[in-house]
């Protein structure tokens, strides 16, 4: 009689103990606005400014038990980028070839699968990100040169924290860091071949489910 006891006993807590998993697990949505500041490239000798912008930034987001999570997210801003001759290299006696500044207006879509290291204490939740993801360069409107368009993969990492203002609502501040190569848009100059960095500081609101 006493081993049937112990036996339903540990089954009553077993069961007890995934259902209250399946209820600490967290799932949200956020919208977001952040500053993407980006870096001048040099490489093959040709110089790349990229304009810094204004962006936004959803993501779908699930915490489970006791700290590790995933989420989802999709960004754009404007990426507008300026592309000029950094070197000059004239052969032999022959003239030197100065190409014009090609300047391209463009939006940039990027959309990731990121993990997520989360800590809840009292009304706020600390977080570390890390992930990767694809990013679309894609020249709009007019342009100096001819254009194209221009995926790379992105590796993204950040840290940040959730403030719980009422139950299941609150805000997210955070930083992003995108770490990919120098997307190409013109066919007037080579690509420079080089890495490039984006800072991105954020501020939203999310919606706990």
């Amino acid at each position: 009689m006493g081993t049937k006891w112990v036996g339903r006993v540990l089954l009553l807590t077993g069961m007890a103990t995934l259902g209250s998993a399946a209820v600490d697990a967290e799932t949200d949505v956020a919208v977001s606005l952040y500053g993407a500041f980006n870096g001048t490239t040099t490489g093959n000798g040709v110089a790349q400014s990229p304009s810094n912008s204004a962006g936004g930034l959803l993501e779908a987001r699930r915490i489970a038990k006791p700290w590790i999570g995933y989420e989802g997210s999709y960004s754009f801003n404007r990426a507008n980028q300026v592309y000029n001759q950094s070197s000059y290299v004239c052969p032999g006696a022959l003239p030197c070839t100065f190409l014009p500044t090609a300047a391209v207006s463009a939006n940039a879509h990027e959309v990731t699968g990121d993990w997520i290291a989360s800590l809840k204490i009292a009304n706020l939740r600390p977080f570390a990100l890390a992930g990767g993801g694809l990013l679309f360069n894609v020249p709009s409107g007019s342009a100096q040169a001819p254009t194209r368009t221009s995926t790379q993969g992105v590796f993204v990492y950040g840290g940040g924290g959730d403030w719980e203002l009422l139950p299941h609502i609150g805000l997210r501040f955070q930083y992003r860091g995108n770490l990919y190569k120098a997307p190409n848009l013109t066919t007037l100059y080579t690509s420079t071949g080089a890495f490039t960095h984006t800072s991105e500081p954020v501020i939203g609101a999310y919606f706990r489910f």
